[in-house]
């Protein structure tokens, strides 16, 4: 089995889209992260990355205050995101990018993943994007189920 068997259509933003639309799209599609496409390249945001924003830096540091925050005050933490945008959210360090080809096996595609922490891979044929690959996919040809 290859990449190409198990890829699907998958969403793609921009740097300029907006975090609050990034994450109702991971929301409502239920998508583990996104592909992001700058220019030609593709990076992947992780749904993990854009509710870094989210969470103020202090909670993270602190998770004992989580516990003390009313549900109203958190959800005004999401809506403090305003107009940030997805450039605002990608890890600034330059990292291995989970892309790789069709042929991809599906152990080169696991390794891929566990390697960059990505629970999906941008699937690319001659500078296209044919989809993406998502850890559910991944597991349940693994697995069998």
């Amino acid at each position: 089995m290859r990449a190409r068997d198990l890829l699907a259509d998958y969403p793609v933003v921009t740097l300029e889209t907006p975090v609050l639309q990034a994450a109702q799209l991971l929301a409502e599609q239920d998508l583990p992260g996104l592909i992001v496409k700058n220019d030609d390249q593709l990076t992947i945001l992780p749904g993990t990355e854009a509710l870094r924003l989210a969470v103020p830096r202090y909670i993270m540091d602190d998770p004992a205050l989580a516990r003390v925050v009313d549900e109203a005050h958190a959800d005004e933490f999401l809506r403090a995101l305003g107009s940030r945008t997805v450039r605002e959210v990608l890890p600034r360090e330059r990292r291995e990018l989970p892309v790789t080809d069709p042929d991809a096996t599906v152990l080169e595609l696991a390794a891929l993943m566990a390697r960059t922490r990505s629970p999906l891979v941008a699937i690319v044929d001659k500078g296209r994007l044919l989809g993406a690959v998502t850890l559910q996919a991944l597991l349940d040809r693994m697995l069998g189920t």
